[in-house]
C-alpha cells in the first residue's frame, strides 16, 4: 500500500526523534509492534484537544471521542473523516482491522466493533503512534 508521504527508516527514526515520542514509537508506528496495555502516555489523559499522528502530525481523533474502554489503551468511539486507512491483519491467528494514518502509514493500532453509541466502534490506539494537541 501506498501512501502521500513517503520516508526511509531512517528518516522516520530522525523525524521521530525531533518529537517528544515514546521510546516504542518507531517500532510501533513502522514495524506495527503494540504498547503493553496501561503503560501509553495517552491510557488516561482527558485533556481537550486534537490527537495527531506521532509520525507526520495529521489529525486523527478530537478528544471528545475518547472513552475509557477498560483494555489499557486509548479509546476513541470515531476517527476524522480521512484520516485512517483500514487493513485486514491477518497476525497472530486471528482476524482483525489494523488502522494506520492515511497521510503515512503510520500503524496506530486496532478498530473494533465493541464501542459505544452511535458509532459501535472502538478504535483501540497505542499511545506511542499520537501525539495530543491540547486546546
Amino acid at each position: 500500500m501506498t501512501f502521500p508521504l513517503q520516508k526511509t527508516d531512517a528518516q522516520w527514526q530522525a523525524e521521530l526523534a525531533t518529537k517528544d515520542a515514546e521510546p516504542l514509537a518507531f517500532h510501533v508506528t513502522r514495524r506495527a509492534h503494540t504498547e503493553r496495555p496501561y503503560t501509553g502516555r495517552y491510557e488516561q489523559v482527558w485533556a481537550d484537544g486534537t490527537y495527531r499522528c506521532i509520525c507526520c502530525g495529521q489529525p486523527l481523533f478530537d478528544s471528545g471521542t475518547k472513552f475509557d474502554a477498560g483494555c489499557g489503551w486509548p479509546s476513541f468511539a470515531q476517527a476524522l473523516p480521512g484520516a485512517i486507512t483500514e487493513v485486514v491483519d491477518r497476525s497472530h491467528g486471528m482476524v482483525r482491522v489494523e488502522t494506520v494514518c492515511s497521510q503515512c502509514g503510520a500503524h496506530l493500532g486496532h478498530v473494533f466493533e465493541d464501542g459505544p453509541a452511535p458509532t459501535g466502534l472502538r478504535y483501540c490506539m497505542n499511545s506511542a503512534a499520537l501525539e495530543l494537541q491540547k486546546r
